[in-house]
């Protein structure tokens, strides 16, 4: 495979694909490179795009994850779902960070829905922190029914049922 990265992924790839699975599964697509976050987010056709940071920690992204995931579950749900992750996409990470989350301190994992161009909801890690994922959920199924309109579910109930969350310690996911 070529890699088009110029920043190395810090943490082996393989050791966390079942983290990326674990989003791509529910209908999230990747966003490897800086010009892939352009062409989604610089988008100016009043449709919501949720951006999730993805992230090999623990503590918050085992439970946004599948707070995320749930929430998508929802009869209401954002039109387009991508992802980065972070520590593995530098570069697509870093851009967007510095084009379309600069108001808001580096964070991962971390949430945002955007339309046109414009951040309307943020959700960095402290809100997953310590909370269950059907507390994050409900927090995103009420952000989805002020500024979405795609119908859900995002996959059907017997394909989410049968999904898999991935459950690592950050710290023991091992580097590159």
């Amino acid at each position: 495979m070529f890699n088009i990265n110029l920043k190395p992924p810090i943490y082996d790839p393989e050791a966390v694909q079942p983290m990326r699975d674990e989003l791509i599964y529910v209908g999230f697509e990747e966003l490897l490179t800086p010009q892939r976050v352009e062409d989604v987010l610089s988008l100016k056709d009043d449709k919501t795009t949720l951006v999730m940071i993805n992230s090999v920690c623990g503590c918050a992204a085992g439970s946004a994850r599948p707070g995320v995931t749930l929430s998508l579950q929802h009869n209401v749900i954002p039109d387009r779902l991508v992802t980065v992750f972070a520590g593995q996409d530098r570069d697509a990470v870093d851009y967007l960070r510095e084009k379309y989350l600069s108001a808001y301190p580096p964070s991962s994992p971390s949430l945002a829905l955007i339309k046109n161009c414009e951040v309307i909801f943020m959700m960095p890690r402290y809100k997953f922190e310590g909370r269950y994922p059907e507390e994050i959920s409900e927090d995103l199924r009420k952000i989805y029914d002020q500024h979405c309109g795609r119908k859900g579910p995002s996959i059907s109930e017997e394909k989410y049922a049968k999904l898999v969350h991935a459950k690592a310690c950050g710290s023991k996911i091992p580097l590159a």
